[in-house]
């Protein structure tokens, strides 16, 4: 073999690892936008003039790095919080990057396979639409795990303001399109492509003066989100239950008759709902007197089904009508978490974990089109953790009556790594496609409130015991967003494959 093809093939590889993790400095904490685009553009340019194979194993090692660093916080969940044997648990990480970062392996061979001549039509118009297709698999393939999208990444960048008329997925495709015209001036030395690359992306950032939503400054109100910062190891212990219970209403009670509503994070009282009703009924007398209004994470049988599966849900206290089990008035989490609340393709993987040692609860999914919370007359639009970042769901469950949006979560899994912080930037992300507040409540942190144009409003420390406490002014109208979802993206993509594949095969 050459020497040098030798080297220059160990190169490349080494690069596709490098700007994959690069990548991942696009995202909070970091919030370096601009990296988004130099870890695409090094994923496009080494592609190049490579056979199938030569892409697939780009685009696989582009993922490796951009995965192995972006969601290494999942092993702190495992060692934490699983009796799991070290090796196994750095077995189950190792797996689950390898299977993400097929993805992009995928792309890379995709995008050889039909465009396999390098011009326009490959890098600008078939790469983007490509890429939200197989993100669309990544987000649906297993229940799905669409995190870490490129488009998150805009929530502080020039092409944030696109997110209330075409959502987060346009964003992505136009970073892809936007770096595809930087990697072509690169490849023809051209560099008025360059310049008109650049042009069109800051161009793109005028929409910003588009104003879709008022905000309701004569209807404030005050809410106060309770961080109990309970420890994971004591939360499901039945000895430990009415400390944690006491320590919610200690935090709560100076709130009481001052908030307008008081919050809980999920799953806030560990203990099924229908074993608490005396304590329950007694705390919604307390609040109707009080003018207060309680949200709280609860867990509970699913009566719907005889096999005891539990609903991790969020429950209303303290409104006119008087609390009655089972309320109504409550919101089941739908997407359940795999393997932290459900068994993917349980069949084959029970045994496995059984032999393990793994216990997993058996939760039952919520419907995936619910009610708003009612809370005093207001339509709240809720999500509990993991669900704030799928944005379809999201949308198809919005209200336009919704004056707020809400997620409660226990983030207490992630340890202190960078997986709080990506949580929070894309639950950001929500209130900008959706153009109303968020209010999100944690066990631990981050605990914070987001404006409608998706901007912190208010934020406390993370593992601190502590009461956040805003006003929060609602916000009424339609984004473009809410009116048309995702249809926009998807025709353009299919427009763009057609096209770019025609056009790549014909010049």
């Amino acid at each position: 073999m050459n020497l040098s093809l030798f080297t220059k093939k160990y190169l490349q590889m080494f690069l596709s690892l490098l700007f994959g993790s690069i990548g991942v400095l696009s995202y909070s904490p970091f919030d370096f936008w601009p990296a988004a685009i130099l870890s695409i553009l090094f994923l496009l340019l080494l592609t190049i003039e490579k056979n199938i194979k030569q892409s697939f194993i780009i685009g696989f090692l582009w993922g490796i790095g951009f995965f192995g660093t972006g969601i290494n916080w999942i092993y702190v969940s495992l060692t934490k919080f699983t009796d799991l044997h070290l090796f196994v648990n750095i077995f189950i990480i190792i797996l689950l990057i390898i299977y993400l970062s097929l993805y992009p392996g995928i792309f890379g061979a995709l995008l050889t396979y039909f465009t396999p001549k390098t011009n326009i039509w490959r890098l600008c118009f078939f790469s983007p639409a490509l890429w939200q297709s197989v993100e669309f698999l990544r987000s649906f393939i297993l229940t799905g795990f669409p995190w870490l999208q490129f488009g998150y990444t805009q929530i502080n960048g020039p092409i944030k303001s696109l997110a209330p008329i075409f959502g987060v997925e346009m964003l992505t495709f136009l970073l892809f399109n936007i770096t595809g015209l930087i990697t072509l001036s690169i490849i023809r030395k051209n560099i008025l492509i360059l310049f008109y690359s650049i042009f069109f992306l800051f161009f793109l950032s005028l929409t910003r003066n588009l104003k879709w939503t008022k905000t309701l400054n004569n209807e404030k109100i005050i809410v106060s989100l309770v961080q109990g910062n309970i420890k994971q190891s004591l939360n499901w212990e039945p000895n430990f239950l009415k400390k944690i219970k006491n320590i919610y209403i200690n935090l709560s009670k100076p709130y009481i008759g001052k908030s307008n509503i008081i919050i809980w994070p999920e799953s806030a009282i560990p203990s099924l709902e229908f074993e608490n009703q005396f304590w329950l009924k007694t705390i919604d007398e307390i609040l109707k007197k009080s003018n207060t209004n309680l949200i709280t994470g609860i867990i509970d049988i699913d009566q719907k089904n005889t096999n005891n599966k539990l609903l991790n849900s969020i429950i209303v206290l303290g409104n006119k009508t008087q609390y009655k089990y089972p309320t109504k008035n409550r919101y089941d989490k739908h997407h359940l978490v795999p393997f932290g609340e459900f068994l993917p393709i349980e069949k084959i993987i029970k045994p496995i974990m059984q032999f393990l040692n793994f216990k997993i609860p058996e939760f039952s999914k919520g419907n995936y089109k619910q009610k708003q919370l009612i809370v005093n007359n207001i339509n709240i639009t809720a999500a509990i953790c993991y669900e704030i970042i799928l944005g379809t769901q999201i949308h198809d469950n919005f209200n336009t009556s919704s004056k707020y949006l809400l997620t409660v979560s226990n983030d207490v899994w992630f340890g202190k790594t960078i997986g709080p912080w990506q949580h929070l930037q894309m639950a950001r992300m929500r209130s900008l496609e959706l153009g109303r507040p968020l209010i999100y409540a944690t066990n631990n942190g981050i605990t914070a409130i987001i404006n409608s144009y998706g901007s912190i409003q208010n934020i406390i420390p993370q593992f601190k015991t502590t009461v956040l406490t805003s006003e929060i002014y609602p916000s009424i109208g339609t984004t473009p967003y809410v009116f048309w979802g995702n249809i926009p993206t998807w025709i353009i993509t299919i427009i763009f494959i057609i096209v770019g594949y025609i056009l790549n095969r014909n010049k």
